[in-house]
């Protein structure tokens, strides 16, 4: 499952996905991973959350967020849930094609292994594609 908000900033879309990473937290059995660019949340987050701070590991783009995605996945194969915040950050685009290509490869990756992602993006509503409407 993909779970998308997406809106213009100051629209509530981190502190939906907050809500919904509490109902992970009691209701997953497995790891949960939140990523970021910068350090936001550091002070938000449950306990039991993985929090990682994406500059850190110095990716650049799409294909570097679904490299780390996969390898953090094949270091614990226990992880249920990923949130990203920001994936126009993390993708370093606004572009709205990259980030529904980015949320088509969450859903196909999210289904061969077991894993529910939840992303936040900075969008005008007005601009948001087809293909990326299935995600809200």
């Amino acid at each position: 499952m993909v779970k998308l908000y997406a809106g213009l900033s100051g629209t509530g879309k981190t502190k939906e996905m907050l809500r919904d990473l509490d109902l992970a937290v009691e209701n997953e059995s497995g790891s949960i991973v939140c990523i970021e660019k910068g350090n936001k949340l550091r002070f938000d987050v449950n306990y039991k959350v993985r929090l990682i701070e994406y500059q850190t590991y110095e990716l650049d783009g799409e294909e570097d967020l679904r490299a780390f995605i996969s390898g953090l996945h094949a270091g614990n194969f226990d992880i249920t849930h990923i949130f990203l915040r920001s994936i126009h950050r993390l993708l370093g685009t606004d572009e709205p094609a990259v980030m529904a290509s980015f949320c088509a490869w969450c859903e196909t990756f999210g289904a061969a292994n077991g894993v529910n992602f939840t992303l936040t993006a900075r969008i005008d509503p007005t601009l948001i594609p087809a293909e990326l409407k299935k995600y809200l």
